[in-house]
């Protein structure tokens, strides 16, 4: 992989690396610490409070974080026995499912917010001017229009059966 890159790209790469890493670690250890849930809890919780409607199918929530059906799947069910969600019956589906937090879930991740948005601004946007942070933003856009990945389409359905959710690009 270094083969191509010089000196001052590999120490780059590596440091950026590094940085994400630990700011990764970082803002885990705090989630853990202040609220009691892990990142994964909270993805998924930050997504169905931000739904309309306070729930959604495992997919489409699967489609909006970016994780694979097996692993939404398993962090659902953790969450599950921990109180955090419950899964009720869909009405116009016998086979789907309606995924939604518990007023304990609700507790955790409105707690969640507030101290995740703090050390997110104290550990990350505090060190960056407000040049920076517009650099990074279009750095970000460049590298992911390279890349391509398949974003969800926020519009998308979520009464639509699960695994059909529509996917363009963003």
């Amino acid at each position: 992989m270094t083969a191509g890159l010089d000196a001052q790209e590999l120490e780059t790469w590596r440091l950026f690396q590094v940085m994400r890493r630990q700011l990764d670690l970082t803002l885990e250890r705090r989630l853990q610490s202040d609220a009691g849930i892990s990142s994964a809890d909270f993805a998924i919780l930050v997504s169905l409070e931000e739904h309309p409607d306070k729930r959604m199918r495992a997919g489409r929530i699967g489609d909006l974080i970016g994780w694979e059906k097996s692993r939404v799947s398993h962090q659902l069910s953790r969450m599950e026995q921990r109180g955090l969600i419950r899964r009720t019956e869909c009405g116009d589906d016998a086979r789907g499912v309606w995924i939604e937090p518990t007023p304990e879930g609700r507790r955790a991740v409105l707690a969640a917010m507030r101290d995740h948005t703090a050390a997110i601004r104290q550990y990350f946007f505090g060190v960056v001017t407000d040049e920076e942070r517009r650099l990074l933003a279009d750095l970000s856009r460049r590298v992911l229009d390279t890349i391509d990945p398949p974003l969800c389409d926020p519009d998308a359905e979520d009464s639509a059966p699960a695994g059909s959710e529509a996917v363009a690009r963003g």
